[in-house]
């Protein structure tokens, strides 16, 4: 394998024996001075060199740990650069698992759990979705299961939620009450609430939903969210919306020797004033554990059909076109509070209305108060035109776009139709744009499996096989960059992680089979065997 080895730190580096050695492999190292490789040495938690076995295995001594790769497939770890870690892991810990396609089995396990709850206590569910059952789950269903506790089962997509009856009763919500500003009550066909709410009218709710979580379980929770992406493959995600105890969370499961990935917690704009006051801006921290920007919310949900768009849904009655959850005045005064005190922002924005006002604030901050290199994200970045792309492209704004949409939530399109797919998750047309989209899964909304992302970019079909926007479909090299360069570009760690190269953190997964060479539509077949975090195997199957 001559030309393949980065040895170029080995006349620095030579005096420092690998710890470890891994060898036989079949490395795609996502570095573009060596795509391939067959070996790699690693010491204190970094790539020591990387190269074929020749170069690399006459650097081990008696010491070091050589592993036999036996010629599986290797890759970088995986960057999940939006997602909700510790708060999905608190939910794991305490509420009721609804993600299956049968409102009789919610209906059962919502029961069984409303059994052993104290009396005047709500009954909580997650991981809902309503694309999965025969049709959404309502206020019957839930009073039929659950007749004498509130109960509140949360979307998994985080912006909507199904409550009971006595919900409804408790928050004081009738046929007659208004939608909130930035909230929905649904009613059927006879003006009845159906107990789906929406984003603002969630918020009635969780005000009366008493917080019992202890620091253990932000603890807890850390460490097992993290345990469970390792099994994925993923081995840095970034937490899109942290609270002070998700922060805390993270750095106690650190302490505990149980965090399996690094983070990168985006502050919800709740609590930047804490963070500021200990100031504190992105970029505090370390390669476990650091601080991001600081995030707001523009407009609601793609799978939960409460993205703000200028074309209404389709199949939704009164021309309804989403919900603007910021006004253009809030998303400024934030904005530029914390762009003035050295914070990267990261405002969700879906739909194109969405994404327009906020590029308007970014244009508008950046005029104000130029600084090199700000690296403005726009988490989930779904429907674009080629004018807002022209101005992601001026201001080269980061898009985090949602990998797996189109496979798992394609039972959801049908709101938003052929014509506009083609202009959704447009990963074609970021790349073509010279911009860098990462890979996320928004986890709960959808799973933090990279193999499902690598399979929806590549074929943009979802489980039924329906197409949705094929001129947007990457290739797998592109794909695999997404989801480790970019995402580590997207948090100023890019010097950190994100390839296989000398100096850099010691990430990386062992796959069952090779990427390159499966047919596109079986990669979520593929398994992950290993996943390695600075040089520590945080997952062995």
């Amino acid at each position: 394998m001559q030309g393949m080895s980065t040895l170029l730190a080995l006349p620095v580096l030579r005096t420092e024996e690998p710890e470890t050695l891994l060898y036989n492999g079949n490395i795609w190292t996502v570095d573009e001075a060596q795509p391939r490789a067959q070996a790699v040495a690693i010491r204190s938690g970094r790539f020591l060199a990387v190269g074929s076995n020749a170069e690399v295995l006459p650097l081990a001594t008696a010491r070091t740990r050589k592993i036999d790769l036996a010629f599986k497939s290797v890759l970088p770890g995986f960057n999940d650069a939006h997602a909700h870690p510790v708060e999905s892991g608190v939910q794991h810990l305490r509420k009721v698992a609804c993600d299956t396609d049968s409102i009789e089995k919610i209906q059962a396990v919502l029961h069984q759990r409303a059994l052993q709850t104290p009396p005047g206590e709500w009954v909580l569910g997650f991981l809902y979705d309503d694309g999965k059952t025969p049709r959404p789950i309502n206020r019957g269903d839930l009073d039929a299961a659950v007749p004498d506790h509130p109960v509140l089962v949360q979307h998994r997509g985080g912006h909507t939620a199904f409550v009971n009856s006595l919900a409804l009763q408790l928050a004081q919500v009738k046929d007659q009450t208004p939608d909130p500003a930035g909230g929905r009550f649904e009613h059927d066909a006879a003006g009845h609430l159906t107990g789906f709410v929406g984003d603002a009218g969630m918020q009635v709710f969780f005000k009366l939903i008493s917080n019992k979580n202890r620091r253990e379980d932000y603890r807890q929770g850390a460490a097992l969210i993290s345990k469970l992406f390792a099994t994925k493959g993923v081995t840095s995600a970034c937490d899109a919306d942290a609270s002070t105890e998700d922060v805390q969370g993270y750095q106690d499961a650190r302490d505990a020797g149980k965090l399996a990935m690094r983070l990168y917690c985006h502050v919800s704009a709740a609590s930047l004033d804490h963070f500021m006051a200990a100031g504190m801006h992105t970029g505090f921290g370390d390669e476990w554990v650091r601080i991001g920007g600081v995030k707001q919310y523009a407009d609601g949900s793609i799978s939960e059909r409460t993205a703000w768009l200028s074309q209404p849904y389709i199949g939704i009655p009164n021309n309804y076109v989403g919900l603007q959850l910021s006004s253009r005045e809030q998303l400024y005064e934030t904005g530029r509070k914390a762009h003035e005190a050295g914070w990267q922002l990261a405002t969700h924005a879906n739909g194109d209305l969405a994404i327009d006002r906020i590029l308007g604030v970014y244009e508008q901050i950046h005029r104000e108060l130029p600084r090199k290199d700000p690296r403005f994200r726009v988490e989930h970045c779904t429907l674009l035109t080629d004018a807002l792309i022209h101005r992601m492209q001026a201001l080269q704004v980061i898009p985090a776009p949602f990998s797996p949409y189109v496979y798992f939530h394609g039972d959801v399109m049908h709101f938003y139709g052929q014509e506009r797919t083609q202009h959704m998750f447009p990963m074609r047309s970021f790349l073509d744009a010279g911009l860098r989209p990462t890979d996320s899964s928004d986890y709960t909304a959808s799973p933090a499996d990279p193999m499902m992302w690598l399979q929806s970019q590549l074929t943009r079909t979802d489980m039924k096989g329906n197409v949705w926007g094929a001129n947007q479909r990457i290739t797998l090299q592109e794909a695999i960059h997404c989801g480790t360069v970019n995402g580590a570009y997207a948090a100023f760690e890019e010097d950190l992680k994100g390839s296989i190269q000398p100096g850099q953190l010691a990430d990386l997964v062992v796959l069952a089979q090779d990427p390159f060479k499966a047919d596109p539509s079986e990669l979520l077949k593929i398994r992950v065997e290993r996943t390695m975090v600075g040089g520590i195997w945080k997952y062995e199957s």
